[in-house]
């Protein structure tokens, strides 16, 4: 593997960390850990597919960071993630992908969260 494209790799992955400090608490866990499964995922295949993996990634840091900066300048409202899927998108998608999906969205719209942030009264020290 190139040492340019490990370091695409590596900057990509960096800045998609970064980027998801600026989600809700329950989607950065989320998103943190499906982003490295999917990277984990990917680490062997083939130039073609490794290419149209990384521009999947940029896109969608592309996205995040775009509705970032929306969501800091409109702070009256709630802040809001992602985008719609065109149902012509998913005729392009593997059988495999189409279950990665329906788990992620599964995941996603859990009632009972997994994770519970409460905010503490005490004054820290």
């Amino acid at each position: 593997m190139p040492a340019r494209h490990v370091s695409r790799v590596r900057a990509l992955y960096r800045r998609i960390l970064l980027l998801h400090r600026v989600l809700p608490p329950d989607l950065k866990a989320l998103g943190d850990q499906y982003m490295k499964d999917e990277f984990r995922r990917h680490k062997t295949v083939g130039s073609d597919e490794a290419e149209r993996f990384l521009q999947e990634w940029e896109a969608y840091a592309a996205v995040l960071w775009q509705q970032a900066n929306e969501n800091r300048h409109n702070s009256t409202e709630k802040a809001c993630f992602g985008i719609s899927l065109p149902e012509e998108r998913l005729n392009d998608f593997r059988d495999e992908q189409i279950g990665q999906l329906q788990e992620l969205m599964q995941e996603a719209t859990k009632p009972n969260r997994q994770f519970s942030i409460t905010e503490s009264r005490k004054p820290k020290f």
